[in-house]
């Protein structure tokens, strides 16, 4: 029994080599190489091929359809929860504005990286090679022949390819399954406030018990499965990242999770995806809530005096704390702060300024924000 994957391949090359009366070139088959020669290549080319021609294509879909809907919904005015509570109002679309802009970021470092492979011997040292052929430039024949397959050439190893590529990327992907499940809570949360409605897919059952149910599973689903494959990378970036001396194998099992890794990934992209399909914004629901939290506006009011007191229009003193005893922990309605306002003294452009704006138009730049 061989009980070795590599050496396994090259006997049945060796044997295939021979069937076809090749048996003079047998002897090449595993010519100065060791198993990582091999291995190094073989995942790089793997990984390379998976993120290139799946995985990206996937998070596109996801980018995409985020770049959709913040155009759709850039001005959809919405009460921000700063800590949960209300805070400045944004606009929907802005908001998922910065989630698309989080993933293109990292997509383009992801897109940007590396796949190195080594093709240098026992040690990295070419020193079998040297010794069958002195004259031959074996750095530069390996770098051509690594390259020639589209990955990138790593000529200073030990034995093994060092991983930092995989380290860089694992880490890559792991931050972008982060950024990915605070999409996920999020969305949970608007749907949970009653800002996202979910589109019914017929025949689907919500509950056992209660039939009205419409439950948020491709989130959740996402959540599940952000976390698993975030688990597998981290834990594949903290092994791979070391080797003992010039080698060890603990490299070898932990790789043969990656695909684990990133066929979790796979599956909560696929329910971000379809799960963004089936939502449908309740702006009826968000100028409500902003109708409720009038309080927001005093933001602007304290700040515009501040302005005015700079310009010499105003003598007030600390209009923060002025600003706080009106509001906090007090709900303030529409009436209450006009005559809060009126009673100011600023002058009388800023005092109209304060008068037009309500929480809805209160938004600053979040629908340009939102159009990219």
């Amino acid at each position: 029994m061989t009980r070795h994957d590599v050496k396994a391949i090259e006997y049945l090359v060796r044997d295939r080599l021979s069937t076809l009366g090749l048996d003079a070139i047998s002897e090449l088959t595993h010519f100065a190489c060791t198993s990582e020669d091999i291995n190094s290549a073989s995942y790089a080319l793997t990984v390379k091929r998976a993120v290139e021609g799946v995985w990206l294509p996937a998070l596109d879909g996801v980018i995409a359809k985020l770049r959709e809907l913040s155009v759709e919904q850039a001005d959809a005015a919405m009460l921000s929860r700063t800590h949960g509570q209300p805070a400045t109002p944004s606009t929907m679309g802005k908001e998922l504005a910065v989630f698309a802009w989080r993933l293109e970021r990292v997509r383009g470092q992801i897109a940007g990286g590396e796949y190195l492979a080594k093709f240098s011997g026992a040690t990295g040292t070419w020193s079998a090679h040297l010794s069958a052929e002195p004259s031959v430039d074996w750095s530069e024949i390996s770098r051509e022949y690594i390259e020639g397959m589209g990955i990138d050439f790593n000529v200073l190893t030990t034995q093994i390819e060092s991983h930092d590529w995989q380290v860089e990327l694992y880490d890559r992907v792991r931050h972008a399954g982060g950024i990915l499940h605070n999409l996920a809570t999020d969305i949970w949360t608007y749907i949970s406030l009653g800002y996202f409605a979910q589109i019914p897919v017929a025949g689907a059952t919500g509950s056992s018990t209660m039939p009205h149910k419409i439950n948020p599973i491709r989130f959740e689903n996402a959540e599940a499965n952000l976390e698993l494959s975030g688990a597998l990378l981290g834990s594949l970036s903290q092994t791979l990242v070391t080797s003992r001396m010039q080698r060890d194998l603990t490299d070898s099992t932990t790789q043969r999770n990656i695909g684990v890794a990133f066929g979790h990934s796979l599956l909560a992209l696929d329910n971000l995806r379809r799960g963004l399909n089936e939502i449908s914004l309740s702006r009826d629901v968000l100028l409500d809530d902003l109708d409720h939290n009038w309080e927001v506006l005093a933001e602007a009011i304290q700040t515009v005096i501040r302005a005015e007191v700079v310009a010499g229009r105003s003598s007030i003193t600390d209009p923060y704390a002025l600003l706080k005893e009106l509001t906090r922990g007090h709900r303030v309605g529409a009436p209450e702060l006009a005559e809060f306002v009126q009673g100011l003294e600023i002058g009388d452009a800023a005092k109209q300024r304060l008068l037009a704006l309500t929480p809805a138009t209160y938004t600053g730049l979040a629908e340009q924000l939102a159009r990219p």
